[in-house]
C-alpha cells in the first residue's frame, strides 16, 4: 500500500514538473548547437519523442508501474534506472540519424538549424590582397624623397644663422621697396633757394636779448624754398625731438609691410623707462597694438613707448643706419629713453630737413604721411611754438625737454594757405624757463612774417654746403599701401 502511494506522489511530481514546463518550439525554429539539442531531447516527456521504427520505444513510467514484473519497490528503482538508460541512447540514436539524414536532405534544397549555424559560424574569406607592382612602388618612394627632402631643405634654411643676421634682413628689405617702390608725389622736393634776411634780423635782436642761451633754428618756406639757418648746423641733445625720426622709420615699415598698425606689441620690463608716459605704471606682459604705442611715443612724449618702438625695429644701431641714409648727419641714437644726459644728438637742419621730406611724402606713403601728421598734430605739450601762432593756425609738432635744453620742431599751416617748418633747440642753464620764453618768441616772429599778404625773400644766396647736402638727400619713395 506504502509502494503504490509513493509511485503515485512520485507520478504527480513528475506530471506537475513536466506540465509547467513551456511548450517547446518547433526544431525547424531552434538554432542551438548538438549538445543543447540533446539535452532538449532528455528533458522532453517520453510521449513527445518521435523515434524511428527501428528504433523501440521505452515503457513510460505507468507502464513500468503497472507492469506485472514490478513486485516491490526495489523491481521499481531498477526498472527505472533501465527506462532512463534506454531514453538517453534513444536520444544519441536520434541525434546521429538526423545528423545523416541531414545531409542528404540539404541536397534537396531543405535547411536544417546545425547546417545553418555551421554556415553562419563560418567567417568569409577576406580577398588576397594583390602584390604591388614593381614601377609603383619606384613612384611611391621617388614622391616620399622629393617630400622629406623639401622638409629638410626648408628647416635648414629657417635654422640656418647666417640667414638671420639683422644685416641681410636690412638688405633684402631694401632690395625689394627699391624694385616695388612707385613714386607718391610727382611734385618736386623744395630746393632752399635764399635766406630770409627779415627773420634773421629779427633772429639777431632775440639772440641778443638772451645771452645766456644758445639758441639753433631752422626754418624752411615750403612754398617757396626760402629758409632761415641759425646754427642749424650745431649738434644739441635730441632730448624727446629724436622720436620724430623714430615714427617715421616706424610708417616707413608700415609701408614695406614689415609692421601692422594692429600688431600685438608686449610691455617687456627691461623696457620700462621713468619719465614721461604711463605705460611705465602698467604691469609687464599687458599687449598694445603698434599703432597704439607709436602715438603714445608722440602725443604724451612716453619713454617706455619709445624704447619698445625702437626695439621692434631692430634697434638702435639699425635705426642710426636709417637716419644716415636719410643724410641726417648728427642725428645719433646712443641710449635708451629717457636720455636725461642729452647723449642722443641731432642738428635744427637735421630736423627740418626730415620734416621737409615728410611733407612731400619721399620717406612714405601719402597715406603714412598724413597718419604722421595727424598724430603729431595730438601733441599734448603746447607750451612752445604753439604759442606764437595765429588764431586758425595748425601745428604738427613734437617738443623735448631735459635739464640742459628745450626743443620744438612742427610743420605749421596757416589759413592764408601757407606752410612751413620751424625747428628751434635752446641750450640752457638748468631748468632756466627763459628758453621756453625764447621759442615762443621765435614761432611768433615767424608767423607775423609768413602772415603778411607779400613776403618778397631777398635774392641772398644760400650758402654751397646747403645746396650740397640736399642734393645728397635720397628720394626714395617708399610703395604706396595696398
Amino acid at each position: 500500500m506504502n509502494n503504490r502511494r509513493q509511485l503515485e506522489n512520485n507520478r504527480r511530481e513528475q506530471q506537475e514538473r513536466w506540465g509547467k514546463r513551456r511548450p517547446q518550439q518547433p526544431r525547424a525554429l531552434i538554432k542551438q548547437p548538438p549538445k543543447l539539442e540533446a539535452r532538449r531531447r532528455l528533458s522532453q516527456p517520453p510521449e513527445q519523442l518521435s523515434l524511428p521504427k527501428s528504433i523501440v520505444r521505452p515503457k513510460s513510467n505507468r507502464q513500468i508501474e503497472r507492469s506485472p514484473e514490478v513486485k516491490s519497490s526495489g523491481d521499481l528503482r531498477k526498472r527505472r534506472r533501465e527506462y532512463n538508460r534506454l531514453r538517453i541512447t534513444t536520444v544519441e540514436a536520434v541525434d546521429s540519424t538526423s545528423r545523416g539524414t541531414t545531409s542528404a536532405r540539404a541536397s534537396k534544397g531543405q535547411s536544417y538549424p546545425l547546417s545553418l549555424q555551421r554556415q553562419r559560424n563560418q567567417k568569409p574569406r577576406r580577398p588576397a590582397k594583390r602584390p604591388v607592382s614593381s614601377l609603383v612602388y619606384i613612384i611611391r618612394m621617388v614622391i616620399v624623397g622629393i617630400g622629406i627632402g623639401a622638409i629638410a631643405g626648408t628647416l635648414l634654411s629657417t635654422l640656418n644663422p647666417s640667414n638671420n643676421t639683422p644685416e641681410k634682413a636690412n638688405d633684402a628689405a631694401q632690395t625689394e621697396v627699391q624694385e616695388n617702390s612707385t613714386p607718391v608725389s610727382t611734385a618736386p622736393t623744395p630746393q632752399l633757394q635764399q635766406e630770409i634776411p627779415t627773420l634773421k634780423t629779427e633772429m639777431q635782436a632775440l639772440v641778443a636779448r638772451n645771452p645766456n642761451l644758445q639758441p639753433g633754428v631752422f626754418i624752411i618756406d615750403l612754398d617757396t624754398g626760402a629758409y632761415l639757418d641759425w646754427q642749424g648746423n650745431s649738434i644739441f641733445p635730441a632730448a624727446s625731438t629724436i622720436k620724430v625720426p623714430i615714427l617715421v622709420a616706424f610708417f616707413q615699415d608700415v609701408d614695406a609691410g614689415k609692421i601692422r598698425l594692429d600688431e600685438p606689441l608686449i610691455l617687456q620690463e627691461d623696457l620700462i623707462a621713468g619719465g614721461s608716459g604711463t605705460l611705465r605704471y602698467q604691469k609687464p606682459g599687458t599687449e598694445y597694438t603698434a599703432l597704439e604705442v607709436a602715438t603714445k611715443m608722440i602725443t604724451i612724449s612716453d619713454n617706455t613707448a619709445t624704447n619698445m618702438i625702437i626695439a621692434r625695429l631692430g634697434g638702435s644701431n639699425a635705426l642710426n643706419q636709417r637716419f644716415a641714409s636719410w643724410d641726417l648727419k648728427a642725428t645719433v641714437i646712443r641710449n635708451p629713453l629717457p636720455d636725461v644726459e642729452g647723449t642722443n644728438t641731432t642738428s635744427p637742419r637735421d630736423l627740418a630737413n626730415l620734416m621737409s621730406l615728410v611733407n612731400q611724402g619721399k620717406l612714405m606713403s601719402l597715406r603714412s604721411r598724413d597718419r604722421l601728421l595727424d598724430i603729431m598734430q595730438q601733441t599734448r605739450t603746447n607750451t612752445m611754438l604753439p604759442q606764437g601762432l595765429g588764431a586758425g593756425a595748425t601745428i604738427a609738432h613734437k617738443t623735448g625737454t631735459i635739464g640742459s635744453l628745450l626743443a620744438d620742431v612742427g610743420l605749421v599751416d596757416m589759413p592764408n594757405g601757407k606752410r612751413y617748418i620751424v625747428v628751434a633747440m635752446v641750450k640752457r642753464p638748468h631748468n632756466d624757463n627763459s628758453a621756453r620764453e625764447l621759442i615762443r618768441q621765435i614761432s611768433s616772429v615767424t608767423y607775423e612774417y609768413f602772415n603778411q599778404p607779400r613776403a618778397i625773400p631777398s635774392t641772398t644766396s644760400m650758402p654751397s654746403d646747403n645746396t650740397a647736402i640736399l642734393s645728397r638727400i635720397p628720394t626714395c619713395d617708399a610703395p604706396t599701401l595696398t
